[in-house]
């Protein structure tokens, strides 16, 4: 369980697991959420869509991302915006973490 007013590292939160996706909630508000996750190479999120705009942040590793059918390739320290109501799905190139923002306004 993540601690409130705690100094954490957010690599650190998920760990990799052997052909699994791992995911920590660390927000859960009506108004949004943030979540953390880790992928094992090769394994994603295929293709669905979401009512709210959320934006991916890449922790560690390297991932592919597309939206729309546009294949984008993030690796740590980068971030893309998802759109509402547009296709996507997430791939991992490489073992990756990511941070989730979802802002449901």
């Amino acid at each position: 369980m993540i601690q409130h007013a705690n100094v954490q590292t957010i690599v650190g939160l998920v760990d990799y697991q052997e052909r699994a996706v791992v995911s920590a909630t660390l927000i859960e508000k009506t108004t949004g959420t943030v979540t953390v996750f880790a992928f094992d190479q090769g394994q994603g999120l295929s293709e669905h869509t979401a009512p709210f705009d959320a934006m991916v942040c890449i922790l560690d590793g390297k991932a592919e991302i597309s939206i729309s059918g546009n294949p984008n390739t993030l690796g740590q320290g980068d971030m893309i915006i998802m759109p509402a109501n547009e296709p996507h799905a997430l791939k991992a190139i490489e073992k990756f973490k990511m941070m989730l923002i979802m802002i449901r306004s």
